[in-house]
C-alpha cells in the first residue's frame, strides 16, 4: 500500500510539470518495467495549451485542466496490473505497463502510439517500416485506451498494422464496430448503436415526438447524433433542433486508412484471439465480446433531478440491449418511470383510429393535423400515415372508420313486402285464369265461347297467361343459373304464343267482317292459323335458344354500391334480351293494327275494339319499362319486370277475357244463337246501306255500270273452300234503293259465328 501511494504521488508530481518533455521518457506518464509491456492512453488533462503563434517545431504542448476521474481510471488500470503481479494468475510472468497523458488531443495520442509500435529492445526507440510484421516485436503487446471515441479511431488506424489488440474503457462510436476497418479494436462499453435505440426508444415509450439534441464537435458526437437521427425517424420522432458544442478539441484530425492483409498470425493477433473469446462474470453478469468487439452490457437510465437547489442522480432502470427492453429495479423507479409519460413533448396532438396524419406547412413531419379517413377507408391505431382502403368487392367502411365491414349480400328475397306484393298479384293472376277456364268450359257451346275460336285456342292462351304469371316466382329469390336462364326464356316463349294467338283472332276478325274485297280475297288465303302460331312461336325459340348457347344469362355479384352486394342475373346479351322483346313487340304491333281496322264491330260483340285496347296496354307497358329498367339499380330491378309483366298480362286477360265472361255470367240473352244472328244482320244491314250509298254517290252518272258489273263476285270464287268459316250470313235490306245493289253484293259477305 505505501508502494501505491509512493507511486500516486510521483504520478501526480510528473503530472503537474510545466516543462514540456525533453526525451521520450519525460514524455511517458507513468511506467513500470515488465515482461509484457501494456500500453495505456488516458485523458488525465482535458486540454492541450496551443501556442500564440504557430507552432514553429513539432513538438507535444503543455496540457491544463486536470481531470480527478480520469485520473483513478489511471490508478485502477495500475492497481488492476499490481494485482495480477502479486497473484499466482502469471506465474514467472510480470505484467509492466506504459502510460500516457493523450492531454484530450488526438496529435499527443498519436505521438504515444507511434512509442507502443516502436521496436522492442531496440537501441533507438524508432518504427521500423516493413511489408511484413509477422516477425516484428513492438514495444508493448495492448494498449487499454482511449477514452474519447475520437482519440480511439486514430490509435486504432495506427495499431491495425501490427493487429495490436486495442481496448476501450470509453470510445462508443457505431463505426468502431466495423471490424473491417477496425479488426483489433475492442471495448467494454455498448456501441452508440445501442444507446441511440435505447434513447429512442425510451422516447417514445414516453409518448414523445418532439425533442432536441445535443451533441459534442468530435467523431463520438457527430457519430452518434447521426445513428439516433435514424433511430427517431424510424420511431416517429422528429429533432426539434440539434446543438453541437465543442469538445476541447483541435481541428488536426488524422484520417489514414490502411488496408493489408495478414497471412500469418503474430504474437499481438493471437492475443486479439484470445481476448474476443474472454468471459468473466460480476457474480450476477456473465459478459464477454461479441462479432463486433463489443461487449454485452447495457445502459443505465437515470434522472437528474433538481430539489431545493440540489441535483441528485437517480438510476431509474436499465436498459437490456439484447433484448431492447427497460428493467426496472423497485416500485418507486417504476412510478418515476411511468411519470414520463405525464411530460409531454409533442409538435402535434397525436391521431386516434379512424384518422390520419395530413402534412402541414412545416419540414417536420411530426407538424401535421388529423383529418378523418374517407368513405371504404380506415385506420386502426393511431398517428397512422394514411388510412388502409378496404377491399371494395367485399368490404366498406364509413368516413372514419376504424375497420372495414363485410358487405351485405342483397337481392328481391320473398319476406320483401314487395315481392310479396307482386307474388300476390302473380297468384290472382293464375286464379283468375283458373277460373275463367271454368267458365269456358260450362259454356263451351255458347256462340260467345265459339266466336273466340274454340276451347282449344282458349285454352292455349290461359295456359299461356298462367305461365307468365308463374315465370314471375323466377325473378324474386336468391338467383339461380336455372332461375336466371329460365325466367326470360318462359316468359319470352310463352308470351310469343299468347300474342300468335291473338294475331290469328284479330285476322279472324277483320276476314268476317270486312267489306273491302281486295283484303277478304288476300286474308282468306294468308289465314292459316296453326301454321301462323307454330311459326310466330317457332321463331321466338330459335333466339331463346342461340340466347342460351351463345351467351346465357348467369349469376353475377353487383360490387358497384358501396355498402351492398347485389346479387342479380347477368342476361348474358343485351343484344339477345333485346331481339326477344322486340320481336314479341312486332307481333304485338301487327295484332293492333288488324285490330284497329276491325274496331267498329257489333256493339254487342266488339273484341277488335278489346284486343286494340290490350295491345294498347301493352305498348303503354313495354315502352315505359325501357328507361325505368335501364335506370334502376339494385335489388328492385327484377321487380320492374315483374310489374311490366303483371301489367301486359292483366291488360290482356281483362281486354279479351272478362268482356266475355260478363257477357256469360250477367247477359246470358245476348248469348244464343238468334241473338247473335240479329246482331250479326242489323250490324250488316247497316253496313252495306252505308256502302250502298257511297257507291250512289261515286256511281250516279253510270246507273246500268253499277247494276251489271259483276266481275268481283267472280274473282272472290278462288279461295270460297275454307273450313273455318262454317256459316254464311246474307245482309239485305228493305227499301228498294239498296236491293239492287245489295244482288251485286251477295258474294262479298260472310261471317263466322
Amino acid at each position: 500500500m505505501a508502494l501505491l501511494i509512493t507511486v500516486v504521488t510521483c504520478f501526480v508530481i510528473i503530472l503537474n510539470t510545466s516543462q514540456s518533455c525533453r526525451t521520450p521518457d519525460d514524455f511517458v506518464a507513468i511506467t513500470s518495467p515488465g515482461h509484457i509491456m501494456i500500453g495505456g492512453l488516458f485523458a488525465i488533462h482535458e486540454k492541450m495549451l496551443s501556442s500564440d503563434d504557430h507552432p514553429r517545431r513539432p513538438q507535444i504542448q503543455k496540457c491544463a485542466g486536470f481531470e480527478i476521474s480520469v485520473f483513478l481510471q489511471t490508478l485502477a488500470m495500475i492497481h488492476s496490473i499490481e494485482m495480477i503481479n502479486n497473484s499466482t494468475l502469471l506465474s514467472g510472468v510480470k505484467l509492466g505497463y506504459e502510460i500516457y497523458d493523450t492531454c484530450t488531443e488526438v496529435t499527443a495520442a498519436m505521438a504515444a502510439t507511434l512509442r507502443f509500435l516502436s521496436k522492442f529492445n531496440c537501441s533507438r526507440e524508432t518504427v521500423v517500416f516493413q511489408c511484413d510484421y509477422s516477425s516484428y516485436m513492438p514495444r508493448v503487446k495492448a494498449v487499454i485506451g482511449a477514452g474519447y471515441s475520437e482519440t480511439s479511431i486514430a490509435v486504432s488506424r495506427m495499431l491495425n498494422l501490427q493487429l495490436m489488440p486495442q481496448v476501450s474503457y470509453e470510445s462508443t462510436a457505431e463505426i468502431l464496430s466495423d471490424k473491417i476497418r477496425f479488426p483489433s479494436f475492442l471495448r467494454t462499453v455498448p456501441s452508440d448503436f445501442y444507446q441511440t435505440k435505447a434513447m429512442a426508444h425510451l422516447i417514445r415509450q414516453s409518448g414523445w415526438n418532439w425533442v432536441g439534441a445535443i451533441t459534442t464537435d468530435d467523431d463520438y458526437g457527430r457519430l452518434a447524433l447521426n445513428t439516433f437521427a435514424i433511430q427517431a425517424a424510424e420511431n416517429n420522432v422528429c429533432i426539434a433542433f440539434k446543438e453541437v458544442l465543442p469538445a476541447f478539441l483541435s481541428d488536426n484530425t488524422i484520417e489514414m486508412r490502411i488496408n493489408q492483409t495478414l497471412e500469418k498470425i503474430i504474437a499481438e493477433a493471437q492475443l486479439l484471439a484470445v481476448l474476443k473469446n474472454v468471459t468473466f462474470t460480476d457474480g450476477r453478469n456473465s459478459f464477454h465480446f461479441d462479432a463486433h468487439g463489443d461487449l454485452n452490457t447495457g445502459y443505465d437510465v437515470v434522472l437528474w433531478k433538481e430539489t431545493n437547489g440540489l441535483m441528485t442522480v437517480t438510476k431509474m432502470a436499465e436498459y437490456d440491449l439484447q433484448h431492447d427492453v427497460f428493467i426496472t429495479t423497485n416500485q418507486e423507479t417504476k412510478r418515476e418511470f411511468r411519470k414520463l409519460k405525464q411530460i409531454l413533448s409533442k409538435c402535434s396532438k397525436e391521431c386516434s383510429p379512424g384518422q390520419m396524419k395530413k402534412a402541414t406547412g412545416s419540414q417536420h413531419s411530426c407538424c401535421y393535423e388529423c383529418v378523418s379517413c374517407p368513405e371504404n377507408h380506415y385506420s386502426n391505431e393511431t398517428d397512422m400515415d394514411h388510412c388502409l382502403l378496404c377491399n371494395n368487392e367485399t368490404h366498406w367502411a364509413p368516413v372514419r372508420s376504424t375497420t372495414c365491414f363485410e358487405k351485405e349480400v342483397e337481392y328481391l328475397d320473398w319476406d320483401d313486402s314487395l315481392a310479396l306484393l307482386l307474388i300476390a298479384l302473380s297468384l290472382l293472376g293464375i286464379a283468375f285464369v283458373l277460373a275463367i277456364g271454368i267458365i269456358f268450359t260450362r259454356n263451351l257451346k255458347t256462340p260467345v265461347v265459339k266466336s273466340s275460336g274454340g276451347l282449344v285456342v282458349c285454352y292455349v292462351m290461359l295456359i299461356c297467361h298462367a305461365l307468365n304469371f308463374a315465370s314471375t316466382g323466377f325473378f324474386i329469390g336468391e338467383p339461380q343459373d336455372f332461375a336466371c336462364k329460365t325466367r326470360q326464356t318462359l316468359f319470352g316463349v310463352s308470351f310469343t304464343l299468347c300474342v300468335s294467338c291473338i294475331l290469328t283472332k284479330s285476322l279472324k276478325i277483320l276476314l268476317a267482317f270486312s267489306f273491302d274485297p281486295k283484303l277478304t280475297m288476300f286474308l282468306k288465303c294468308f289465314y292459316r292459323p296453326v301454321p301462323i302460331v307454330l311459326t310466330c312461336t317457332g321463331i321466338q325459340v330459335v333466339i331463346c335458344t342461340l340466347w342460351l348457347v351463345l351467351a346465357a344469362p348467369t349469376v353475377e355479384e353487383n360490387i358497384s354500391l358501396p355498402r351492398v352486394i347485389i346479387l342479380e342475373c347477368e342476361e348474358g346479351s343485351a343484344l339477345a334480351f333485346g331481339t326477344m322483346l322486340g320481336y314479341i313487340a312486332v307481333l304485338a304491333f301487327i295484332c293492333f293494327v288488324f285490330a284497329f281496322k276491325g274496331r267498329k264491330l257489333p256493339e254487342n260483340y266488339n273484341e277488335a275494339k278489346f284486343l286494340t285496347f290490350g295491345m294498347l296496354i301493352y305498348f303503354i307497358a313495354w315502352i315505359t319499362f325501357i328507361p325505368v329498367y335501364t335506370t334502376t339499380f339494385g335489388k328492385y330491378l327484377p321487380a320492374v319486370e315483374i310489374i311490366v309483366i303483371l301489367i301486359s298480362n292483366y291488360g290482356i286477360l281483362c281486354c279479351i277475357f272478362f268482356p266475355k265472361c260478363y257477357i256469360i255470367l250477367c247477359k246470358q240473352k245476348t248469348n244464343t244463337k238468334s241473338a247473335f244472328l240479329q246482331m250479326v244482320y242489323n250490324y250488316s244491314a247497316h253496313s252495306v246501306d252505308s256502302l250502298a250509298l257511297s257507291h250512289v254517290s261515286l256511281d250516279s252518272t253510270s246507273y246500268d255500270t253499277a247494276t251489271t258489273n259483276q266481275s268481283p263476285g267472280n274473282k272472290m270464287t278462288t279461295c270460297q273452300n275454307d273450313n273455318h268459316l262454317p256459316a254464311q250470313v246474307l245482309a239485305h235490306t228493305g227499301t228498294a234503293k239498296t236491293m239492287k245493289v245489295s244482288k251485286t253484293l251477295r258474294h262479298k259477305r260472310s261471317s263466322s259465328i
